[in-house]
C-alpha cells in the first residue's frame, strides 16, 4: 500500500501530511468499562486499535447524515467511549468545518497520519488533505483507495468506536467501502419524508446483502417547533422511519428534530451535543448513541489482541 506521502503527491491540490494538531477544549466524560470489538462481515476481522466501526449511511443526500454522523460520534463520547469520526464522504467532506478543524495533518514517519482531535474525539478526513475549494474528480477505485488509506495509516488511538461517514446513496465506492473496512454495525439516517425513506430501504438492502448487520435507523428532521409559539410542525411528513421499521424489522434508534441551532453549531464547528450538552436536541443524540449502544451489544462479540492470541480466536 503506497504512504501518506505518495498518496498525497500523485493527487492534484494533495499535499504532504504536516502541520501541527488542532486540539479544541473537551468535556471530560466518565471513565467507562473499555466496550469489547463485535464481530464484523465476512472473513473481515477488526482492526488493532478500533474495536467496533460503525457505518452511518444514507439513501440519498441532504437528510444530515453527516451532522448527525458527527453529533453521534461526540454522543458516544459523552457516554464514557473512546471515539473517532472518519469522514468518508470523499466528494462533499464536511467533518473539518463542523469541527472547526484546519492545517494537515502531522505524519510523523511519513507514512502514517495523526487524526486530528476536536472536543475530546479524533477525526481524519480527505478534506484535511486538500484545499477546500479543490474538486475531488476521482473514479470510484481511486476514492476507495484514497479512503481505505485513510483508515488504515491514520494513527488512530485504542477506540472503542470510529463512526465512519459513508457518501450517500448505493453506488461503487459504498459498496467496495462496506467491503473493505471491517464494519461492526450500520446506521441508516433518513427523514420522514416518503422519498426519503424510499431511497434509504436501498441503503438497508445494500448493508443485507453484504452481510452487515443494520443496528438501526435514525429519524432526522422529525419533527419542528417553533420558537416562538412553540407549535410543533412535521415539516417533512411523520411516521416514515417507524413504518420502515415494522416493514424490515430494524429498529428506530430515535428521532432528531429539525432546529436551527443544529446547524447553527455545526456551522460553527461546534455542533450541538458539545455547544449545549443538557439542550433536547444534544439529549436527543445522546438517546440515539445510548440505543445504538444496546443494539451493538446484542451483536456477537469477538476476541481481539492477546488475548485472541492466546485463546485461538
Amino acid at each position: 500500500m503506497p504512504s501518506c506521502g505518495a498518496f498525497s503527491t500523485r493527487i492534484p491540490g494533495v499535499d504532504r501530511a504536516n502541520g501541527g494538531l488542532n486540539y479544541a477544549a473537551t468535556q471530560e466524560a466518565p471513565l467507562m468499562p473499555r466496550l469489547p470489538s463485535h464481530a464484523v462481515q465476512g472473513e473481515l476481522k477488526p482492526l488493532p486499535n478500533v474495536r467496533n466501526i460503525i457505518a452511518v449511511g444514507s439513501g440519498k443526500g441532504g437528510v444530515g447524515k453527516s451532522t448527525t454522523a458527527v453529533n453521534l460520534a461526540l454522543a458516544l463520547a459523552a457516554e464514557g467511549m473512546a471515539v473517532g469520526v472518519l469522514d468518508a464522504d470523499v466528494y462533499g467532506p464536511s467533518i473539518p468545518m463542523m469541527l472547526a478543524l484546519s492545517g494537515r495533518p502531522d505524519s510523523p514517519d511519513g507514512k502514517t497520519i495523526e487524526p486530528m482531535r476536536a472536543h475530546g474525539i479524533e477525526a481524519m478526513s480527505i478534506g484535511l488533505l486538500v484545499d477546500q475549494d479543490t474538486p475531488m474528480i476521482w473514479r470510484g477505485p481511486m476514492a476507495t483507495s484514497a479512503l481505505t488509506q485513510l483508515l488504515t495509516e491514520t494513527r488512530w488511538g485504542d477506540l472503542d468506536v470510529l463512526v465512519v461517514d459513508l457518501p450517500p446513496g448505493t453506488g461503487d465506492i459504498q459498496l467496495t467501502m462496506s467491503q473493505k473496512i471491517p464494519v461492526a454495525g450500520a446506521v441508516i439516517v433518513t427523514t420522514p419524508q416518503d422519498i426519503a425513506t424510499l431511497d434509504a430501504r436501498k441503503a438497508l438492502k445494500m448493508f443485507e446483502k453484504l452481510d452487515i448487520a443494520v443496528l438501526g435507523l435514525v429519524e432526522n428532521m422529525a419533527v419542528h417547533v417553533c420558537t416562538n409559539c412553540g407549535h410543533a410542525e412535521h415539516i417533512f411528513g411523520e411516521g416514515g422511519a417507524a413504518r420502515m421499521s415494522a416493514q424490515y424489522g430494524v429498529p428506530v434508534l430515535g428521532s432528531l428534530p429539525l432546529e436551527v441551532a443544529i446547524r447553527a453549531q455545526g456551522d460553527a464547528g461546534t455542533p450541538i451535543v458539545a455547544a449545549q450538552p443538557d439542550s433536547p436536541a444534544a439529549r436527543a443524540y445522546r438517546d440515539v448513541a445510548r440505543a445504538l449502544l444496546v443494539q451493538l451489544d446484542q451483536r456477537p462479540k469477538v476476541r481481539t489482541g492477546i488475548m485472541a492470541s492466546l485463546l485461538g480466536g
